[in-house]
């Protein structure tokens, strides 16, 4: 339980770093004029396009990763939750090692 709740953590450390590399980008482009051009990778591909065609998908993304960490988050707590229990339930101490 402990190791699959430190892997829902990881995951959300990854994702965030995602939604912060998303944001950063959206925050660059949204100035520029819509017709400049702008290069996009895809499954190593990098493409060249235009600010108006990659802004709406970035913002997706970046809407879409949000989402996807904030279910994580979720789990995450009710995940701890039966976790804190079990340890109530079984009368388990957690010792640290040092």
């Amino acid at each position: 339980m402990k190791t699959e709740l430190q892997n829902i953590a990881q995951k959300i450390g990854e994702l965030e770093s995602e939604a912060d590399e998303h944001k950063a980008v959206i925050d660059t482009l949204s100035p520029l004029n819509g017709d400049r051009k702008c290069f996009r990778l895809v499954n190593g591909v990098l493409l060249e396009r235009t600010v108006k065609d990659v802004l709406p998908a970035l913002q997706t993304n970046h809407d879409g990763v949000k989402n996807i960490m904030n279910n994580l988050v979720h789990s995450y707590k009710t995940k701890e939750e039966e976790f804190i229990a079990f340890q109530k339930e079984h009368n388990i101490k957690v010792i640290s090692r040092s």
